[in-house]
């Protein structure tokens, strides 16, 4: 682990460019995280206790939390964690974003600003939980010293200090000053999460009644005096560039205040409104170079992949033993190809940020998954170092991992605005300009080879992914000797973040990297959803070729992997598995490790005479070590459903003339609500360590449902989206 420690002035600009971007990437990089330098370097003007705790007044108690609320309950359940450290009064507990600008000058005392890969709670949740155990220390020792007594003498609940040997009570409002000036504690103790009364528990979201309201402000709702609006239009072909365009035609438009070109590939007009700008935009001449890429199309793209899964080299993931030689062996062997397209993260809320540029200065307003990597972005295109330029991070109206490793729109915004010195200007991306320039989920296809022995067991295992790599587009400096690790999430050998929850004595995974010019991106769940379908699917194959039942032949592979079973086990006795079904309906059944969790479903779907299908019901379990928020962890396993059916149904992106084809929802389809599926979750949490929920159960929605499809129809759909394979009876 690399440490980054240092004062705000000696961090170079291009050390703290690198850190935030490999963070940006969700790989985790150490970092300390000194308690008394976060107390001794207040901010001026602040009450706080520390870096993480302050107490106003009138009781309200403050948790700052760097990493980003988009939905997922992250800043409610880091503020519990926090508050059952302090032992306040839950119900006057609020919190707010630290800036990244902050968190340098105080020599990164809030660590990683970073929201991705289900590591919001999991990465922050001990030097959180020690912030607030080190402030409710503090606190007691302000009103000790107060009143002469040892602390040890005094009791706290709610936010309630009392001497019971003389009966003097205070509270943390009133003492608050005082403690902040106290040492913090050298050695501090955390509560055994068996004790918790607030964590642990399923609260209500503290930003619930703000977005019911109206009250909560997203980036697309921001207002400043004075602003102007901006819309941008890049070049369509990635790696295309702008030739010309004729500005003359659209500067006296209505409301048009200036024309420009942003970089190499785009350009932008900025008026009064956004709507005028966009108009404007649409009006303006413009001629694209379109590059290398302007021939590339789907076609092109699968033809070079279908290649790669016969290729001689490959990047080798997991190998134990001589598949090869075992599967040539066995006395069944079984062979399938499977693929996974693009796909776009299509949030709701489009692509957006609000910059004000000065010689001096340059401040942003945005929406980000990672509040230090969008610094780094506006300090390079600002041509500032990163201290005099800051973040003010927003509510995301969604992310999915496009608000984090790339900040392209921030970049572009800042670049207008330095056209306009001390005025700010909102960029807003147009949904078509969102949907054909996004970091997409990698495209992949897998070749699964399996040989069975004469008993229907799995002597061997092959299975070669051809495709793109999210790190060689994104962060190449992380790649390992030109391996890609997260291509093999899920079927890693060991580990505590994405193990293979099979046992097979001869088994071969391997990568043979092929990098279209479609750029990839983190999309939620990230490799995790191809590589279940992948593994999942072929063990139903597999399951139905040694004529065993799925669940029995996975269980005899599991023996060795008891967290993995627990969920499957799970799944399976709450769906009733085994029990008959009507004629043209059928349960499937699939597994996964994924961000550090374990999870597993059963789907029951029904397809009728005519092919139209229709996802029943869902049963998931999810094995998270710990359950901070159990009633959130509910809803984020619901609404991972509705992400990952919506993938698995309708879920792709083409292309055609280098171009990205589906720029809207009507071409680019999600599950609407009378197409969800009833969900039924299962929130064991078995502790010892700390796995995410964002994300792990996506994963499992389309090799369920593709396993209950076969279940009712026998027939196999080895391609994402399911919408390409007519499911008509023969």
């Amino acid at each position: 682990m690399t440490e980054l420690h240092a004062s705000a002035g000696a961090l170079s600009r291009r050390g703290f460019l690198a850190s935030t971007a490999a963070v940006a990437g969700g790989l985790s990089l150490g970092f300390h995280l000194p308690l008394d330098e976060a107390a001794a370097q207040t901010i001026p003007g602040s009450p706080e206790v520390n870096a993480w705790v302050v107490i106003r007044p009138d009781e309200t108690v403050v948790v700052r939390v760097a990493r980003s609320e988009m939905g997922q309950g992250t800043l409610t359940g880091l503020a519990q964690l926090v508050a059952e450290e302090l032992e306040c009064d839950w119900s006057k507990v609020t919190t707010e974003y630290p800036t990244p600008g902050q968190s340098l000058a105080r020599n990164r005392v809030w660590g990683n600003f970073s929201t991705g890969g289900s590591r919001g709670v999991r990465e922050s949740h001990e030097y959180m939980r020690q912030g607030g155990a080190a402030a409710r220390i503090m606190l007691v020792q302000a009103a000790a010293n107060g009143w002469g007594v040892p602390a040890a003498e005094c009791r706290v609940q709610k936010g309630v200090i009392s001497h019971p040997g003389s009966g003097r009570t205070t509270t943390y409002g009133k003492v608050a000053e005082a403690a902040a000036k106290i040492e913090p504690p050298k050695e501090i103790k955390l509560k055994d999460p068996k004790d918790w009364t607030i964590a642990g528990k399923p609260l209500p979201r503290l930003d619930t009644a703000e977005k019911l309201t109206g009250k909560q402000v997203y980036g697309m709702d921001l207002k400043l005096p004075d602003m102007l609006n901006a819309a941008i239009k890049d070049c369509p072909v990635f790696g295309g560039k702008v030739a010309s365009f004729d500005a003359k035609a659209v500067e006296g438009m209505s409301g048009v205040k200036k024309v420009l070109q942003v970089g190499d590939t785009a350009v932008a007009v900025v008026a009064d409104t956004w709507w005028r700008a966009k108009t404007a935009l649409d009006a303006l001449p413009v001629t694209w170079d379109e590059g290398p890429n302007a021939k590339v199309s789907s076609e092109t793209i699968m033809a070079t992949l279908k290649e790669g899964l016969d290729a001689k080299e490959a990047f080798i993931g997991n190998q134990s033993g001589d598949a090869a030689g075992a599967i040539a062996g066995a006395a069944k062997k079984v062979e399938a190809v499977y693929g996974y397209p693009f796909q776009n993260h299509a949030t709701m809320e489009v692509m957006n940020a609000t910059a004000i540029w000065t010689p001096d200065r340059c401040e942003l307003w945005t929406p980000t998954q990672n509040g230090e990597a969008a610094l780094a972005a506006t300090s390079e295109a600002a041509g500032l170092p990163a201290s005099k330029c800051d973040v003010y991070k927003i509510h995301l109206g969604g992310g999915f991992g496009r608000r984090g490793a790339a900040h392209d729109w921030v970049r572009q915004v800042v670049l207008i605005a330095k056209e306009m010195p001390g005025t700010p200007v909102k960029l807003i991306w147009s949904r078509e300009e969102d949907m054909v320039h996004g970091k997409y989920h990698p495209i992949t296809q897998c070749k699964l080879v399996g040989g069975l022995d004469d008993k229907g067991g799995l002597v061997g295992l092959h299975m070669r992914i051809s495709g793109q790599s999210i790190l060689a587009g994104l962060l190449p400096q992380n790649l390992q000797n030109g391996r890609d690790p997260v291509t093999f999430q899920g079927l890693n050998p060991s580990g505590a973040e994405a193990a293979i929850g099979y046992t097979v004595p001869n088994i071969l995974i391997d990568h043979a990297m092929r990098n279209p010019h479609v750029p990839p991106g983190f999309w939620r769940g990230v490799n995790t959803n191809p590589n279940a379908i992948y593994l999942e699917s072929f063990m139903d194959e597999l399951a139905h070729a040694a004529g065993q039942d799925p669940l029995e032949f996975r269980r005899k592979l599991m023996t060795k992997h008891p967290k993995h079973l627990a969920v499957l086990n799970a799944v399976a006795e709450r769906a009733g598995w085994g029990k008959p079904m009507p004629a043209g309906s059928g349960r499937g059944i699939a597994q996964i490790m994924g961000f550090g969790s374990y999870t597993a479903a059963v789907a029951e779907v029904s397809v009728s005479d005519g092919g139209v299908l229709k996802i029943h019901r869902i049963v998931a379990a999810t094995d998270p070590g710990y359950a901070v928020n159990p009633q959130q962890i509910e809803a984020q396993v619901e609404g991972s459903f509705v992400y990952g059916l919506s993938a698995a149904l309708y879920g792709e992106c083409t292309v055609q003339d280098g171009k990205i084809v589906e720029q809207n929802f009507d071409s680019y389809q999600v599950l609407r609500l009378d197409e969800m599926p009833k969900v039924e979750t299962i929130v064991m949490p078995s502790g010892g360590f700390w796995g995410g929920v964002g994300e792990p159960t996506i994963a499992v929605a389309a090799p369920a449902v593709l396993n209950a499809i076969f279940a009712a129809t026998g027939k196999r759909v080895r391609q994402i989206p399911i919408k390409n394979t007519d499911l008509r009876r023969a």
